[in-house]
């Protein structure tokens, strides 16, 4: 497997694994390959740093420990602030995530902000009976112990 940096004609830059650099050559020439941002066909290989391991006996000084990768584009960094502001002001439920929605509209638990988990048929039926949800363009963060 091998990670390329990408960019599309608009200027997104992304990154995306391959087997190997021929099957990222043979999906691009059958349209396979579209920027993860925008949907754009227009894909090339972007300029990429390696990321290369220090040997077992290398010291690992401040300048080693962070990957260099390109800066976050503004969607990445709007979806970034966006899950910050969701985990900051919302309870995590996890997977009771259907049950508290269900809860809160039938008020036998009181209103607050909620965000979690649910099988995709538990969503389905709170839309169905009317219960405003929506999902997260992202994965929550999970809390443990």
């Amino acid at each position: 497997m091998i990670k390329f940096t990408l960019k599309c004609t608009d200027g997104h830059r992304f990154e995306s694994w391959f087997q190997s650099a021929d099957a990222f050559e043979k999906l691009k020439a059958n349209g396979m390959v579209s920027c993860a941002i925008c949907g754009d066909s227009g894909v090339e290989k972007a300029l990429m740093a390696p990321q290369v391991r220090p040997g077992r006996k290398a010291s690992t000084g401040p300048e080693q420990e962070k990957p260099l990768s390109a800066p976050a584009s503004p969607a990445e960094q709007a979806l970034a602030e966006l899950k910050r502001k969701i985990e900051a002001n919302s309870d995590y439920v996890g997977m009771n995530f259907a049950k508290e929605a269900r809860a809160m509209h039938e008020g036998a638990a009181p209103e607050r902000s909620i965000y979690g988990e649910a099988k995709p048929e538990d969503a389905k039926k709170l839309i169905e009976d009317g219960i405003p949800v929506a999902p997260l363009p992202f994965l929550p963060g999970r809390k443990s112990n």
